[in-house]
């Protein structure tokens, strides 16, 4: 678990002035002016550090702000491994888009008919709740899952997950709003275990981490809390004015709990990667893709176009599109990637999933670097 938020002692009067320092670390290159810019703001108001990876298929360059962490000032590199939270929906989404075009999976058919009795109790009706509305983050379901009964090692099965997801009221109808659900993606886990006959995560290595490649990439085995080296710690823990009182909490969450929803770990240049491969049409078939990109509305405040099958869709500020998704867990790990059609890629991540309102979303930093790419 994370070490209480507040003890002032002569240790943490030693990490208040190492934070104080790494938050004035220059950035790691002289030009990219406007992402760097930006970047270095985004990062006033995160973690400790963040760093960016862009580039197209020319050739690609990092930038960064701060450090890795709070014991040394170390740059993040885009081979730094790290939680990557909620980009895990999208090779689950991924996964179940092979599946239909294995013809096993039908988009629009009812849960129930694949996952007979799992989304059935007095608040769902899994008759009326498509394959689709899952992924798509349409059908209502509750956002997250509280409650849950851990096994005796304090891991989690993906069943008892999702029954005590499903113990919430619903957001709204199914088909009748867009919700972000965490229980949709441990309902699609599920789905891959019933077709596979593997776990989700020995399916997502079999059929996308080995076959492209990614060394760097994983879905950790149920009880595994580990994070290869080099890794990024995460921090948690609050602001005071010019200062932030970090406390790591890399170690300190049961990635089992969160599953195909946001369990895996991999590196920016991993996720880039990925994203350019499934863009690229080498994970799954042009017309599952397209279904992929059949996006619902999303609010506003978002700051998303829209939402389709685990991917985001961005408007860029200088035309185009970009696809891909973020994350955020409570180790302390935010990120995001993004890509477009060309090639042009942006993926970065800062140690601390604390954010505050008014500076750059790390989607218009993102932006900025795909457009500094077209513009080049």
């Amino acid at each position: 678990m994370a070490r209480p938020f507040f003890r002032w002692t002569a240790a943490a009067a030693c990490t208040i002035a190492a934070v104080a320092t790494i938050a004035a670390a220059p950035a790691q290159a002289a030009d990219h002016e406007q992402t760097r810019t930006l970047l270095e703001q985004y990062q006033e108001a995160a973690g400790p550090g963040a760093a960016l990876y862009a580039g197209d298929d020319s050739g690609a360059w990092t930038i960064g702000s701060g450090s890795a962490t709070i014991t040394a000032n170390r740059p993040i590199t885009a081979t730094d491994h790290f939680r990557i939270a909620s980009q895990t929906k999208t090779f689950t989404a991924a996964v179940v888009l092979q599946l239909f075009d294995e013809g096993l999976v039908d988009l629009d058919a009812p849960i129930e008919q694949y996952l007979p009795g799992v989304v059935d109790n007095a608040r769902y009706d899994g008759g009326a709740i498509t394959v689709r509305q899952i992924l798509q983050q349409t059908s209502g379901i509750a956002r997250d899952v509280t409650g849950a009964r851990a096994n005796p090692d304090g891991t989690f099965d993906l069943p008892e997950l999702v029954r005590a997801g499903l113990a919430h009221p619903p957001q709204f109808a199914p088909g009748t709003g867009w919700g972000y659900s965490n229980v949709n993606y441990l309902i699609a886990g599920m789905l891959i275990e019933h077709f596979t006959g593997q776990s989700v995560g020995e399916a997502i290595t079999a059929r996308i981490i080995e076959p492209l490649g990614l060394a760097d990439t994983s879905f950790p085995a149920i009880g595994d809390q580990s994070v290869a080296s080099p890794y990024v710690p995460g921090y948690v823990g609050g602001r005071i004015g010019s200062f932030f009182f970090w406390y790591d909490n890399t170690f300190g969450y049961e990635m089992s709990s969160v599953s195909s929803a946001g369990a895996m770990t991999s590196t920016l240049a991993d996720q880039s990667a990925f994203q350019l491969a499934l863009a690229g049409g080498e994970v799954v078939s042009p017309e599952a893709l397209a279904e992929m990109r059949g996006t619902a509305a999303v609010p506003p405040e978002s700051g998303w176009a829209g939402y389709g099958l685990g991917l985001i869709h961005l408007s860029l500020s200088c035309g185009g599109d970009a696809w891909g998704h973020s994350g955020d867990l409570a180790t302390g790990h935010s990120s995001v990637t993004m890509v477009t059609d060309d090639g042009r890629f942006a993926s970065m991540m800062t140690n601390s999933n604390s954010q505050v309102a008014g500076s750059p979303t790390r989607y218009e930093v993102v932006d900025a670097a795909l457009c500094e790419e077209a513009s080049a």
